[in-house]
């Protein structure tokens, strides 16, 4: 059992891959469950997706996807938030429309400026394939939004829960907004390379779900969500090793087993307590 789990550390690749995996699977399930709570599952599914055009032009112009991903992921958030602050036709038509124009301009950049994108490696993540500025750049990604998390924890916490209530406190509501959407964008675009565009929307969200079903408080909730997430992220990119599968919807999978599982948990308790 012990070599089963020490053999892939004789691969640098593993190394950086493993290493890549727990920092993304912290950062997406940390954000999940203020994400469920805020109903923000298409918004982030948006600003996935709104990273193609950025992406495409930024590799014309000779920048790697971690170099673009700090400037792209702020500009994602500020436009997003503001588009849907001041749109008359609703949040979801807002974020719909962004979602498909920003989407299609991505691929028609791709075509027109000529740039090499490995299109599947992009949607679905190529993990394997992280260099060590990509660590970095995903760990270092990890940390700031983390400690963002930590210290605007309770501002966050109860704007979450009562936006209304916040701001007749005091608190600086749209700065707090802006605050969460660009640390989402953040660990949506530092995980593209991990699960990519496709698949970083199941690593946010269904961590969170799973331990929502679980657990009586969301304090407790977020610590559950980052175990189900690293471990999904991990287990998944050893499945992929040891059985050559592709390693982003490997890992999806597992978050989807624990899901069912404690789906099922969760009926139980609740037959038990009838």
């Amino acid at each position: 059992m012990i070599e089963v789990l020490v053999e892939p550390f004789k691969y640098e690749f593993m190394i950086r891959s493993i290493i890549t995996a727990v920092a993304s699977g912290i950062m997406l399930s940390t954000l999940g469950p203020f994400a469920i709570n805020r109903n923000m599952g298409f918004m982030a599914d948006a600003m996935a997706h709104a990273t193609l055009p950025i992406i495409a032009v930024g590799v014309f112009l000779g920048f790697s996807i971690s170099e673009l991903g700090v400037p792209a992921s702020v500009l994602i958030a500020v436009f997003l938030g503001y588009i849907i602050k001041n749109s008359n036709v609703g949040e979801d038509t807002a974020i719909g429309i962004i979602f498909s124009s920003f989407f299609a301009l991505g691929f028609v950049l791709i075509s027109v400026l000529n740039v090499t994108i490995n299109l599947e490696d992009l949607l679905f993540g190529q993990i394997l394939a992280v260099s060590r500025f990509d660590v970095f750049i995903v760990v270092s990604m990890c940390v700031v939004v983390v400690g963002l998390m930590v210290v605007f924890f309770k501002q966050l916490l109860f704007y979450s829960f009562d936006p209304i209530g916040a701001e007749v406190k005091g608190l600086n509501t749209n700065f707090l907004n802006y605050l969460f959407l660009v640390v989402l964008s953040v660990a949506i675009v530092a995980s593209l390379q991990t699960v990519g565009i496709i698949l970083v929307l199941s690593m946010l969200l269904i961590p969170a779900a799973a331990s929502k079903l679980v657990t009586n408080t969301f304090v407790f909730s977020i610590y559950v969500s980052i175990i189900f997430g690293t471990f999904s992220s991990v287990s998944g990119l050893y499945l992929s090793y040891f059985y050559n599968l592709p390693s982003g919807p490997t890992m999806s999978l597992v978050a989807t087993g624990i899901f069912i599982i404690c789906f099922f948990v969760n009926k139980l308790k609740k037959v038990k307590i009838q």
